[in-house]
């Protein structure tokens, strides 16, 4: 297979959160004088957001809202069931962690992506990202050193569309110049990134730390210091 560009999926395959939402959410109100459990901050989030999500998918654009809206709306309400309801406090929390949350005071680098990248590179790969973030993903990637490994950065906010939607792809496709038979994509979910990618046409590799019995065991890797060597059987 002659590969020229590869995309990354971001969130679990190329960075992850240093703690969990509610922790780091938590430290922020303690920072206030604010006590509030760690734990139902955290099922409160994953409430919240998938509500939100639901209701208004990739971040709300198609009826009006922009990411940083949304974004301010879910902190809040994660929040609001958690026991606060002061709306002063709860519009500056919101904006503080909107803000913090596009540093590197709440991501870190997985192991073994650094050296995945430069593998990549070495390999003549040219490499992007396709990714449901918000416009926040340039900056995150910028404070880990990692954005200049990248000939673009494809959000689901600036393409319009989120995985797994095709569309996001065949944007992707088209601003690398390439086909996708020249093509390869890698995250960590089997419906938005693997199999949204083969989709369109694009080899896929699933990074799992398991075996799964619906894919061929050669398109799964277990962590990132597989990928080299398995791009390397690829491109023979």
């Amino acid at each position: 297979m002659k590969l020229k560009l590869l995309t990354w999926d971001v969130k679990d395959t190329l960075l992850r959160l240093r703690l969990p939402v509610g922790q780091q959410y938590q430290a922020e109100a303690k920072s206030r004088g604010l006590q509030v459990d760690s734990a139902a901050l955290d099922s409160s989030f994953r409430q919240v957001y998938s509500n939100h999500w639901r209701l208004f998918p990739n971040y709300g654009l198609s009826q009006g809202m922009t990411s940083h809206r949304w974004w301010l709306d879910v902190v809040s309400q994660t929040f609001r069931l958690s026991g606060i309801q002061d709306e002063k406090i709860l519009q500056s929390l919101s904006e503080r962690l909107y803000q913090d949350f596009c540093t590197d005071r709440y991501w870190e680098v997985l192991p073994g992506a650094r050296e995945a990248l430069k593998g990549c590179e070495e390999l003549g790969l040219r490499m992007a990202v396709i990714s449901n973030f918000d416009r926040r993903l340039e900056d995150i990637l910028r404070h880990v050193d990692l954005d200049g490994h990248f000939d673009f950065v494809l959000t689901s906010e600036s393409a319009g569309v989120a995985k797994p939607d095709l569309g996001i792809f065949h944007k992707a496709l088209k601003l690398g110049a390439v086909s996708p038979q020249c093509a390869a994509h890698i995250g960590d979910d089997f419906v938005k990134d693997y199999k949204a990618a083969r989709e369109a046409g694009m080899f896929s590799l699933l990074l799992q730390n398991r075996l799964r019995k619906d894919i061929p065991s050669d398109h799964v890797i277990q962590s990132l210091d597989q990928l080299i060597p398995r791009l390397r059987e690829v491109m023979e």
